[in-house]
C-alpha cells in the first residue's frame, strides 16, 4: 500500500506507522528502477564533467592570480594545460600515427637501376644522406624489376616491394623488410638519415644482385 511520510492510512482513516528501515528499503528499491535513470549521464560523461569543472576552476585561478604573481599564474596555467591534455588523452586515447609507406618512384620517366645508383652515390658524396637513401632504395627495387623478380608497377611502396621480393628471395626477406621500414622512417622524417642507412642499402643491393631467386618446384 502506498505510504506518505512514513505512515499509511487504514480503510477507516486511522494512520499506521510504517517501520523506518522497511520504508527506506522500499524507497531504495523503487529508485533502482531503470526507468528513473534512462537520461542519467554515463560514467564517462560524469568524469568529463568533473574534469571540466576542475579546468574551469584552474583557469579562474589563473585570472585571479595574474594580478598578484606572474609565477603563480604561469604555474596554474601549466597545470590547467596538463589537465586538458590528460583529459583529451584519456577520452580519445594516445595519439596514433597512421601507418604510412612511401611511394618509391615519384618522378615521371623510368630510370635504370644504374642511374639510380649513380644519383645515390652523388648524394652520398655530398653528404645528402636522405636523398642518397631514397635513390639507393629505388636502385635496389628497379634492379629487381629489371631481373623480372618484380613486375614494374607505378605507385609501388617500399613495403610492397619488400614483401613481393621477399617471396622470390626468402633468404633476404627480413633484410628487405628492415630496409623498407628504414626508407619509410627517413621519408617521413621519423629517423635522421645517415651514412650507415645508405651503406646498408648498398650492401643489400649488392647481395640481392648475387642471389639467385628461389624457383618453386612444379
Amino acid at each position: 500500500m502506498p505510504t506518505l511520510g512514513g505512515w499509511a492510512p487504514l480503510a477507516d482513516g486511522a494512520p499506521v506507522t510504517v517501520d523506518r528501515d522497511a520504508a527506506r528499503d522500499a524507497a531504495r528499491q523503487e529508485l533502482l528502477n531503470p526507468a528513473y535513470h534512462r537520461h542519467d549521464p554515463s560514467l564517462l560523461q560524469r568524469v568529463m564533467n568533473w574534469l571540466g569543472d576542475q579546468l574551469d576552476h584552474a583557469l579562474s585561478q589563473v585570472g585571479s592570480a595574474a594580478g598578484h604573481s606572474g609565477v603563480t599564474a604561469l604555474v596554474l596555467f601549466l597545470v590547467a594545460a596538463a589537465a586538458i591534455a590528460a583529459a583529451l588523452r584519456w577520452r580519445l586515447g594516445a595519439p596514433r600515427r597512421a601507418a604510412h609507406s612511401a611511394a618509391l618512384f615519384t618522378t615521371t620517366g623510368p630510370r635504370t637501376a644504374d642511374q639510380h645508383r649513380a644519383t645515390a652515390a652523388a648524394h652520398a658524396a655530398a653528404g645528402a644522406w636522405g636523398e642518397a637513401v631514397r635513390e639507393q632504395m629505388r636502385a635496389l627495387v628497379r634492379a629487381l624489376e629489371e631481373r623480372t623478380l618484380l613486375d614494374p608497377r607505378p605507385g609501388r611502396t617500399a613495403d610492397e616491394a619488400a614483401a613481393e621480393a621477399g617471396r622470390a628471395l626468402p633468404r633476404h626477406a627480413e633484410a628487405l623488410t628492415a630496409a623498407a621500414r628504414s626508407f619509410d622512417a627517413i621519408a617521413y622524417g621519423d629517423r635522421t638519415p645517415d651514412q650507415a642507412a645508405y651503406q646498408g642499402l648498398v650492401e643489400l643491393d649488392q647481395a640481392l644482385q648475387a642471389e639467385k631467386p628461389q624457383v618453386s618446384a612444379v
